[in-house]
């Protein structure tokens, strides 16, 4: 007997005081015991087991796939698997698992006949018998071969889609300077970049080839240096990033709370050079900025740590005069660089009084460094007169003591400075060319012909094996150890030579043959034993120290 409607429905329902359908009371029950699966998403009974529905329940016990089948336990993958593993058997030859076979008793690799050798042909390259499928080279002058980098360079234009027109000829640059393999690789490189998805323009790939660190990478150094020489991009400037880098070390040392002025003052410096360079004048160079920054530094360090101040404007004269008294020997240096920060430090308003204004700076001294006595200068001429030195060392140490020549203008000496016609050879800034003796001749042609049989494009005179790849100069520390085996350094051998000179010479005519300022040779002057210019100078005589 119907007595009200379903009010979901609207079926009769045959039940006083019911408001649903037996058929909606049931799909309510249902829904109750239902849930979405976590693996499939379908609104279904889970399993308790499991916590998925039935059907992902169903799981292969290998790999944990869904499986169709109510009674499998594997799925096909896992299935073939097994059988094929089940199948396997010790091989009696090789002693490995595999499908032994019926014909042989073997394993495949032991069932299948072995290549037959390839018949030998002559090299085209050497003429020797190798075994090769046909004409051609054999595999030791296809790996000599000076083509192989144009090849693949070749090979390379023909797959790209838009392939630039300089790629064979970097091709080429790099087999002349590297190793074919080195080249190779090179280029492979290079078409990493062409596809990579970036700009394909010089200047951005060779920004992409760029590494970080103390060196650019090979590759970055060679496409650098190919792209200046067919002006298709700007060079990296490694020496500036190092130099950047070198900078920012110093600031990040600098403790924390005087760190934002030193950090500002940095920018000043660099600033100040730039404008030095447009203007014409004598800009600052790295190492003298970063000597700066360092004292800097130190006194930063000093007043945060022994003086427990942590602002620029509480630092008085004792503070300085206590921080220079540290380091007498440094005293000059860090005075000048501590009043050149303070002046830009009251100037810009970060200090209010200049503390190291009324400080006295010590008075100019004479030369005090070492020298060389005769008895060693004759040791150091008849070693490096004979075959035995390393032309380096020969070359390196003649120039120092014979010519006066600084560490600067050995690096930067090139093949073309030397005139074999004239006996010639010009160095550095020097006005005229320096007449070479019989013996530093002789460790020139030594150097020549050590560089000839480098085979490299270098054209500097003196070229190590770092340098032999590139068009850079021998580094400022090989300079300087060149003459560790002789167990001296260019340094006193070349201030041996300017004492005699300017105590033997006029101090204008020794300036002018080796261009240097006349100002800088008085240090040299007021060390010899002079008592009547000193009496008139100083009023007072300083001996050497």
């Amino acid at each position: 007997m119907r007595t009200a409607d379903c009010a979901r429905c609207g079926a009769g329902i045959g039940f006083k005081g019911e408001t649903l359908c037996h058929r909606c009371r049931a799909a309510d029950r249902e829904a109750a015991l239902r849930a979405h699966c976590p693996n499939c998403g379908e609104f279904l009974r889970l399993q308790p087991g499991t916590g998925r529905c039935i059907r992902c329940s169903r799981t292969c016990v290998a790999c944990g796939q869904v499986l169709r089948s109510t009674t499998a336990v594997h799925c096909q993958a896992c299935r073939r698997r097994h059988d094929a593993a089940a199948a396997k058997a010790v091989c009696p030859r090789c002693g490995r698992s595999g499908f032994i076979r019926s014909e042989t008793g073997w394993c495949g690799s032991c069932s299948r006949r072995p290549a037959p050798p390839l018949s030998p042909h002559p090299c085209v390259g050497c003429g020797q018998l190798a075994r090769k499928k046909g004409e051609g080279l054999c595999l030791r002058c296809w790996t000599r071969s000076p083509t192989r980098p144009v090849t693949q360079a070749e090979n390379l234009m023909l797959v790209l889609d838009d392939p630039p027109q300089w790629l064979i000829g970097f091709a080429s640059f790099a087999a002349e300077r590297h190793c074919v393999d080195r080249a190779c690789l090179m280029v492979s490189a290079v078409g990493r970049l062409l596809v990579d998805g970036g700009a394909s323009h010089p200047q951005a790939l060779l920004e992409r080839a760029w590494r970080p660190g103390r060196s650019p990478g090979a590759l970055a150094r060679t496409l650098e240096e190919f792209f200046v020489d067919q002006r298709l991009a700007f060079g990296l400037d490694q020496e500036a990033r190092l130099a950047k880098g070198r900078r920012q070390r110093r600031v990040d040392a600098t403790p924390e709370a005087l760190r934002p002025p030193v950090a500002a003052f940095a920018d000043h410096l660099v600033r100040s050079r730039e404008r030095a360079r447009r203007a014409g004048t004598q800009p600052r160079a790295d190492s003298t900025i970063e000597q700066t920054l360092a004292s800097i530094r130190d006194l930063a360090r000093f007043v945060t740590g022994e003086r427990v101040k942590t602002d620029w404007s509480a630092v008085e004269v004792g503070d300085i005069e206590e921080f220079l008294g540290e380091r007498p020997a440094n005293r000059r240096r860090q005075l000048q660089s501590s009043r050149q920060f303070f002046r830009w430090a009251r100037k810009n308003k970060i200090v209010l009084i200049d503390p190291t204004r009324d400080i006295p700076g010590l008075p100019r001294r004479g030369f005090t460094g070492a020298t060389l006595t005769m008895a060693e200068q004759r040791r150091l001429f008849r070693r490096w007169h004979g075959p035995d030195a390393h032309p380096h060392e020969a070359l390196v140490g003649m120039l120092a003591l014979l010519h006066a020549a600084s560490n600067t203008e050995i690096r930067h000496l090139l093949v073309t400075d030397y005139d074999p016609t004239n006996s010639t050879l010009r160095l550095g800034r020097r006005s005229l060319p320096v007449p070479v003796d019989p013996v530093t001749r002789i460790a020139v042609q030594r150097c020549l012909s050590h560089r000839a049989a480098l085979e490299t494009a270098n054209p500097y005179l003196i070229v190590t094996a770092i340098t032999k790849t590139r068009t850079t100069p021998a580094s400022p520390a090989y300079l300087c150890h060149v003459l560790d085996p002789a167990g001296v350094s260019p340094k006193p051998l070349r201030s041996t030579r300017i004492v005699d000179l300017v105590v033997t010479l006029d101090p204008k005519v020794v300036s002018e043959a080796l261009g240097i300022k006349a100002e800088g040779l008085v240090d040299y002057l007021a060390d010899h034993v002079d008592a009547g210019r000193l009496n008139r100078g100083n009023g007072e005589h300083h001996g050497r120290q």
